[in-house]
């Protein structure tokens, strides 16, 4: 469904693994004050106002790389590699496996690479 363009999106849970993959912080901030300004921006505020108040902000990507297992590098049938437009903060589409009323990291994709 990814690579037929039809899902558009993925989701990751908001925990402290993902937090670490995906913000950039100036300093060493809890989950839990991670987590405020996550909800800050599940509420509507600009990432400038986030980071403003919380002190991180979103890394930023180019391309989102979806493998099928532990593919080798040159096994482009298990790659692929999509357009990045964005991260957001919200629900997910329960169609596409994201479990009803749960918040995540919704990681938009673009076009394939």
């Amino acid at each position: 469904m990814t690579k037929a363009g039809i899902k558009t999106e993925d989701y990751r849970e908001i925990n402290e693994y993902w937090i670490k993959r995906l913000t950039d912080n100036d300093i060493d901030l809890t989950v839990d004050e991670i987590n405020a300004g996550l909800c800050a921006l599940r509420d509507g505020y600009t990432e400038d106002h986030v980071y403003n108040c919380y002190g991180f902000w979103f890394k930023p990507f180019s391309i989102n790389t979806m493998t099928l297992g532990y593919p080798k590098s040159t096994d482009t049938e298990r790659i692929l590699k999509l357009e990045h437009k964005g991260i957001e903060i919200r629900e997910g589409n329960p169609e596409w496996g994201a479990e009803p009323g749960k918040i995540y990291f919704v990681i938009k994709h673009g076009k394939v690479i």
